[in-house]
């Protein structure tokens, strides 16, 4: 959602800003139903006033022992002309609402502009591939070997893209959580949130996953959504409130599983772990003030990268561009982990920062210190990590060449202290 006082103070700038992202012009429409909406309200406002005049004349007349048959006739008219105002208001509200939520945020300067991932800005490589002196399986035949990942099993229970994790490899996805969520509670300040996996519609629309991205999404019958990510449920903590600016930034991590429909990825990644319908996740979300929320991203991007560091895995750093980013972000941040069997970098997360599109969306404010006035809040989140693509990388660059995978030194305490488990 947009600050409607500053598309109108200049509409070609905020049209400029969205061509960036290759949306067409739309400031002219806005206004259009603006000014439409203004003026209802000026009549509304006109027609309220003549029925209060007419009802108050009406009390004096009565007081005088008058005829107050045809001021009673126009206060009913006014009425009935009083009722029609407003709901043309709350359809024309409703229109340039269903508009504004559609439309995309406004990238900020430094985000570059490009068509897709081709236009991606490389801003640090970290660490190494490593070497093997065979060739590396992919994390399909690492698993598939004894059975520790089980497609066929989640084809027989759920359908394609379902899995059954078994033995050592299910005990490695929860240490990495317990990992994850040690790491980013102890060392960065997180607090710890439990939250739920079934949302409502306007937990959803809070933020910008409805009405845009409805196809991606589970639905059940009764009219909840299974949360995508849990940045849904996270981010929605602070909806409707109003948080003094002293208690800024809130700092929220979770880990949930992750519903997500894949409809518009036909045809990609239908091997293995990479995109899938389930999978499990950690979730960063930051609540910040304005003046917070460039640091606050950099912070996030760091906690992020600390856990593949410690996890000693080969990694790089993009800046995306405005054709490649998610609609709800002005600014974002990839981090791809590099996976031996592709022979390239894959996306393993990413941190965005969302400025006020989804405060606004949540009617979420913070109080100004030592004011009376208020303003939105600016949102922020991040993957740290999806436990199905760490678990993914894990297996591939610390395979030996007989198939066990050896642990990274910071997961051992995790699992019992074991150096290398037979999948």
């Amino acid at each position: 959602m947009f600050d409607l006082k500053l598309i109108r103070k200049n509409p070609s700038a905020f049209d400029q800003a969205l061509g960036k992202r290759g949306h067409e012009p739309i400031a002219e429409k806005i206004l259009e139903i603006d000014e439409r909406k203004r003026r209802i309200q000026t009549d509304t406002q006109d027609v309220q006033f003549r029925r209060n005049d007419a009802s108050k004349k009406i009390g004096e007349l009565k007081q005088q022992g008058l005829d107050t048959t045809d001021l009673m006739t126009e206060v009913a008219s006014l009425k009935d002309r009083l009722h029609a105002l407003e709901e043309k208001e709350r359809l024309i509200i409703e229109e340039l609402n269903h508009l504004l939520s559609t439309l995309p945020n406004i990238p900020l300067e430094e985000t570059p502009v490009g068509k897709d991932e081709h236009d991606n800005v490389l801003v640090r490589t970290v660490g190494a591939a490593p070497v093997f002196s065979f060739t590396p399986r992919d994390h399909v035949e690492l698993g598939e070997k004894k059975g520790s990942i089980d497609f066929a099993l989640g084809a027989k229970l759920s359908g394609t893209r379902f899995v059954v994790l078994r033995h050592q490899i299910a005990r490695l996805e929860r240490a990495l959580a317990n990992f994850m969520l040690d790491h980013n509670t102890q060392q960065f300040g997180y607090e710890e949130i439990v939250p739920p996996y079934l949302v409502k519609s306007q937990t959803a629309y809070g933020t910008g996953n409805l009405p845009k991205f409805k196809d991606d999404l589970f639905q059940t019958t009764n009219g909840y959504w299974l949360i995508p990510t849990a940045e849904m449920s996270l981010t929605n903590l602070v909806a409707d409130e109003i948080i003094d600016e002293m208690h800024l930034p809130l700092r929220f991590t979770a880990y949930t599983p992750c519903f997500r429909s894949e409809a518009g990825a036909a045809g990609r990644d239908t091997r293995g772990m990479i995109r899938q319908h389930q999978f499990s996740k950690v979730e960063m979300v930051s609540i910040t003030t304005p003046a917070q929320a460039m640091a606050e991203h950099e912070r996030m991007l760091s906690c992020a990268e600390s856990l593949l560091q410690k996890l000693g895995l080969h990694y790089r750093v993009m800046l995306l561009c405005t054709g490649d980013m998610s609609p709800a972000s002005q600014k974002t941040y990839d981090i791809e982990v590099w996976l031996p069997s592709q022979n390239t970098f894959r996306e393993i997360s990413s941190c965005s920062m969302c400025g006020d599109y989804q405060g606004r969306r949540m009617n979420a404010r913070f109080r100004l210190f030592e004011s009376k006035g208020t303003e939105f809040v600016y949102t922020l989140n991040g993957s740290g990590l999806p436990l199905g693509r760490t678990l993914v990388a894990i297996m591939e660059n610390y395979q030996n060449e007989d198939g066990s995978i050896r642990i990274p030194n910071a997961l051992q305490p995790y699992i019992n202290g074991e150096e290398i488990i037979n999948v």
